[in-house]
Parts: C-alpha cells; sequence; structure tokens
C-alpha cells in the first residue's frame, strides 16, 4: 500500500502523500521553516497526530544532534533544506522502503512492490523468509532486487540529490541486567501498570476499538482504556469493545470469560458500544489466495487474515480511528525463561537446577524439556535443532523446528542463496550473546505480525496497536528480576497483580487460554485440497525451482492429520503464503490514488 512517495524529478526531490490517507488521519503532513515532515501513523500520541509530527520535525532536524527514537507506530520522511531523513519507529509496525543504485536513492515508498520490478526478484530473501515468521521486519532483504527496507529504529540520511550518506540505528536503552528495584512483586506491578496506562493513553485516538477475547490481555488493556476515559472531562472520546463469537468447537469455551469482560468493561464506561462478531463460518484459509496474494510481500500468517479481516471490517464500520490488542503479552509481561540461560552460563548451577525445578512444575513440562528449551538450545541453537530432527524424523514435519531446512525447500536453491546463512543470522537474532535480552527483541515481531494491519488500513481507517509492546512496556519487564515476575503455576503473575483491583475474579484467576488451533484445523480440512491445487497448479517459474512441490503437498497432508507441531505448521503456513503471492506477483497496482504534491518550501 502506497501511503507516500518520494522521487526525484530535474534532480528536485517531490514528496506526494495519499489524500485518502490524509482525510482519515492516516498521514499526517507538517511543514516550518527547516523543511516538511509526511508521517505515515503517529508519533508521541495518536489523539495529537500533528503535534507528533512536527516534534519529529524539530528534533531530527538539529545538526550534530541524535535524538532518542520517540514512542509511536509510524514511517516519516523529513525533506529539510539540506538534506533528507527517512526514519521509522523501533517496533517497526509502519513500512518503509528505498529504491538504490550506485549509492544513489531514486524513488521512498511505504509500498515495496511499487518499487520493485517483478523480473528481478532477490532469491536470498526468500531464504531470509523461509527461516522463520521473525524475518521480514528486521531484515534489509526485500524480495526485490536494489529495494531495501528502512529497519526499526534507524535512520537513513540522504543528500537533496538523493546520493546515501549515512544509515544509523538508534535503539532505546535497556537495562542489560536485572535491577534491584521492582525486586518484590508488588513493586514490580506498580511498575507495569504504570507503563502500561502510559502506553494505552499513547494509543487512544477519538473513537478506540479494543479488541476483547475475555483473556487476561485483551481485557487488561480494554479496562484500561475504559479507565482513562471514564477519567476524562467530557468524556472525549469514543470506545468500541470488538469481539470474534464462537457458538461450537472447542473456542465456545471463552464465551462465559468473554461476557464476563464485557460487563465488566461496560460497568467503567457504560457508553462503551459493544460489537460481537459471530465468527462460526470463518476458519482459517477462507479465500487465501487474497488474503496471502495480495499482500505488500509474504505474509507467513495471512492463513489467520479471514477472521481479523471480519473483525476489522466492524471497527472500520463505526469509525474507528484505532484499534487496541492484547498482543504480546504472552512473551513480554510473563517471566523470561532465558534467565535460566543467564545462571547456566554465569555459573549458578544449583540455582539454575532448583528454579528449573519450578518451572517445570509451575509448566507441567519435564525438567529435561526446561532444561533443553531455555539453555541448551539458545547455546547451539542449529545443532540442538538437527539432533531434535534426527529424533523425531520419519514424516515430512517430524521434528522440523524454526531453523532446519523444511524438506520441500531444494537443497540446491538452499546452497545457492545462502539458507544456512541465515538461519544463522536468525539463530542470533532470536538468542544473541545473551538470549533473556534478544527475547525481547524477537517477541516484538513474532508477537505482532501487523502486514493484516497495514493492507487493510486504506479501506479500515486505522492501524492495529499494541500496548504491550511499547518501549516503556518493554523496558520495564526487561529490567526486573525473576523474583519479581515467576510464580510456578501462575502465569503472567506480574500483570495479574498490576490489575488486580479491575480484572474479574474469573479473569484474574485463569491460567489457560483455548487456543486457536480448532480454527486451524478446521480450515485445513476445508481447505486442503484447495492449498494442494494451489501448489501443483502453480507456474511462476521460481516455485519450481525453489520448491519441491509434491514434498510441500504432502507436507500439508500431514498438518491435516494434526502430524507435527506448531513450529512445523509455521512452516508450511509461510511457503503456501509464498507460493500464493508469487502466483499473483504481476496482477497488482501500484497507484497512489488522488496524491497531494508536498515539498520542502510548502
Amino acid at each position: 500500500m502506497d501511503a507516500l512517495r518520494l522521487e526525484w524529478a530535474g534532480g528536485v526531490p517531490r514528496l506526494r502523500t495519499s489524500e485518502a490517507m490524509a482525510r482519515q488521519g492516516l498521514v499526517t503532513t507538517v511543514s516550518s521553516r527547516a523543511g516538511t515532515a509526511a508521517v505515515v501513523g503517529w508519533v508521541g500520541s495518536a489523539r495529537d497526530r500533528a503535534a507528533g509530527a512536527r516534534g519529529l520535525l524539530d528534533d531530527s532536524g538539529r545538526q550534530g544532534v541524535a535524538p532518542p527514537v520517540p514512542a509511536g507506530d509510524y514511517a516519516a520522511v523529513l525533506v529539510y533544506r539540506d538534506r533528507i531523513l527517512l526514519t521509522r519507529d523501533e517496533q517497526a509496525r509502519i513500512p518503509l522502503f528505498f529504491r538504490e543504485s550506485g549509492g544513489r536513492v531514486s524513488a521512498v515508498s511505504t509500498s515495496v512492490r511499487c518499487l520493485g520490478s517483478v523480473t528481478e526478484l532477490e532469491p536470498r530473501y526468500f531464504c531470509r523468509y523461509l527461516i522463520g515468521n521473525m524475518a521480514q521486519p528486521h531484515s534489509d532483504l526485500t524480495p526485490f532486487t536494489g529495494v531495501h527496507r528502512v529497519l526499526g529504529g534507524e535512520v537513513v540520511e540522504l543528500s537533496l540529490t538523493g546520493q546515501m550518506r549515512s544509515r544509523t540505528l538508534r535503539r532505546a536503552r535497556r537495562a542489560t541486567e536485572p535491577t534491584a528495584h521492582g525486586s518484590c512483586l508488588d513493586e514490580a506491578a506498580q511498575e507495569l501498570r504504570l507503563a502500561l496506562e502510559n502506553a494505552v493513553g499513547r494509543r487512544m485516538g477519538t473513537t478506540t476499538a479494543c479488541h476483547v477475547s475475555g483473556g487476561t490481555d485483551s481485557t487488561s488493556v480494554a479496562l484500561l482504556a475504559a479507565r482513562l476515559l471514564a477519567a476524562e472531562r467530557g468524556g472525549a472520546g469514543d470506545l468500541v469493545l470488538l469481539a470474534g463469537r464462537f457458538s461450537r468447537g472447542e473456542l465456545a469455551a471463552e464465551r462465559p470469560y468473554l461476557d464476563v469482560a464485557m460487563e465488566e468493561i461496560r460497568r467503567h464506561t457504560p457508553a462503551a458500544r459493544p460489537v460481537i462478531v459471530d465468527a462460526d463460518d470463518v476458519a482459517d484459509f477462507d479465500d487465501f489466495q487474497h488474503h496471502a496474494g495480495d499482500a505488500d510481500e509474504p505474509h507467513a500468517h495471512a492463513f489467520r487474515a479471514p477472521f481479523w479481516a471480519r473483525l476489522h471490517a466492524a471497527a472500520a464500520e463505526l469509525g474507528c480511528d484505532t484499534l487496541l490488542t492484547g498482543c504480546g503479552a504472552d512473551p513480554i509481561a510473563d517471566a523470561n525463561p532465558f534467565h535460566l540461560h543467564r545462571l547456566a552460563r554465569t555459573g549458578q548451577l544449583r540455582q539454575m537446577t532448583e528454579q528449573a525445578r519450578a518451572w517445570a512444575a509451575g509448566s507441567e513440562r519435564g525438567l529435561r524439556d526446561i532444561v533443553r528449551a531455555y539453555v541448551v538450545q539458545p547455546a547451539v541453537p542449529l545443532a540442538a535443532e538437527r539432533i531434535t530432527a534426527l529424533l523425531r524424523g520419519g514424516t515430512v514435519l517430524g521434528g522440523l523446528g524454526t531453523f532446519n531446512r523444511p524438506g520441500w525447500l531444494r537443497s540446491g536453491f538452499a546452497r545457492a542463496h545462502g539458507y544456512r546463512d541465515a538461519g544463522i543470522a536468525e539463530s542470533r537474532f532470536v538468542f544473541g550473546r545473551k538470549p533473556e535480552q534478544s527475547f525481547y527483541d524477537a517477541a516484538n515481531y513474532v508477537a505482532a505480525p501487523d502486514l493484516l494491519s497495514w493492507q487493510r488500513a486504506r479501506r479500515d481507517g486505522f492501524f492495529l496497536s499494541h500496548p504491550f509492546l511499547d518501549p516503556e512496556v518493554v523496558a520495564t519487564m526487561s529490567r526486573l528480576p525473576a523474583a519479581a515476575t515467576f510464580q510456578p503455576g501462575r502465569p503472567k503473575a506480574v500483570l495479574r497483580e498490576a490489575m488486580a483491583d479491575l480484572l474479574p475474579a474469573p479473569i484474574r484467576g485463569r491460567a489457560v487460554k483455548v487456543p486457536f488451533n480448532d480454527l486451524y484445523a478446521r480450515g485445513l480440512r476445508t481447505h486442503g485440497d484447495e492449498l494442494i491445487a494451489l501448489c501443483r497448479s502453480a507456474r511462476h517459474p521460481l516455485i519450481a525451482e525453489m520448491f519441491d512441490v509434491e514434498t510441500l503437498c504432502r507436507a500439508v497432508r500431514e498438518a491435516q492429520l494434526g502430524l507435527g507441531d506448531s513450529y512445523s505448521w509455521d512452516r508450511v503456513n509461510s511457503s503456501l503464503a509464498l507460493v500464493a503471492w508469487l502466483e499473483r506477483l504481476d496482477r497488482r497496482s501500484c497507484a497512489l490514488g488522488a496524491a497531494v504534491p508536498v515539498t520542502a518550501g510548502s
């Protein structure tokens, strides 16, 4: 989706923005004597997007000063009188790309396909993509040769003629080790509550929708939004409570929790409007070729798009300008399991063993499984996964984890285009030298695959936003010691304590939430034959070069039968999405629509 575009005409930069998205508030343009800023998304506060854009323009324009990356969900192009800056927020929610050759940038856009050529694809990108579902947001590579991604937290500086000057990554400061401050559960809960309230407040718009599932995470976000609205004089702003309801299957067990959550939220803000979307007829992989094929780049989670699209459409009909989710709480607001790795590498083996036993008892897993997952695998991730594959082999999906080459990816293609190097890079990103810190960076990407939100934004009029992935919330949790965050048998203990005065008892006390496995299994039962037919009928030459199609089809059949696990299913899902994307690659238009020309002197 092309929200803004920067090009050069006669050596002069010309910045254009989408008029439709500007009317919706999704694109904000401000000017000063120094220059012009076009911001997609919001900086600082979703409610005052113009002020945030001006602040970004002023702060980034100061020579010799490297300001911290401001909070927000944004991508921005800043055109000054002597230079041009391209930048994104650290969480990398809004995409931004540039086409470069010989050190000169010829175009900038929020749409990668509008900058690339369908005849010049980058095979290394596809190896990177097929490694895992975290690869896209933190990799410079894109599907198209010569087109690069502005990374999260990065500032790219260009001359006025488009010459590349510098690329600088700026990261928010985070604690490298747990601190004594907030060492007890009560103090830690107070810190998390304040950070989460601030994160929700920054993201609230004029009409805010909150996804409510009946779980601890989404209910917490919606309750804080309701409290903030109730505290405002005059009740500025509206609140929509958005939920998908199932009356049959495993997910029907969530209805009592959903009803309790809705009742409690409306007790704080009676004017909140509940919007319950019946989702019994929705299954994963519905209209898969559309959801996966029309994405700006391959979308590993396109199989789940039908459910979210149904909810998005309901929020759009009510004119919502932002939609808050509880996404990210599972990894961020829970105890960090890689604390065990820190204890092991610092020689605290007795303490590590004691805590691993407690972790195993609290999660109903074996001690050996805990040590393998959080101590051994982070130390030698590729070797550990290879050994697991040997032990669990016998089927296409047997033992297939995050890094091993799936059997349907041709070995010749993998060798020629750096699949092993991509696996090493991904493992270093996921675990790093200090897995307990890398955990938070990786969680940011795996928890919130927002390509669907971006793909639908012009139609819906809003982006998804995730308070649990706010930098302040992540920094708060990353500095808390294990003593304050881990209680065996009580997941997300800090969050439950932080929200104890708001969460209704049935939700505060529940430890397990029904997953979407039923939706996935039903989707494969319904659409498995279609997916196999899609693979066998695919005509893009790269598909046959890259995949052994019959082996991929066998993997789909195994997934239909329930073989494998979430890791192996992710590999199947991402490969199917890539097939659909390549098949529809040449059927897309890149029209910006009605555009508003913007220059530095406007």
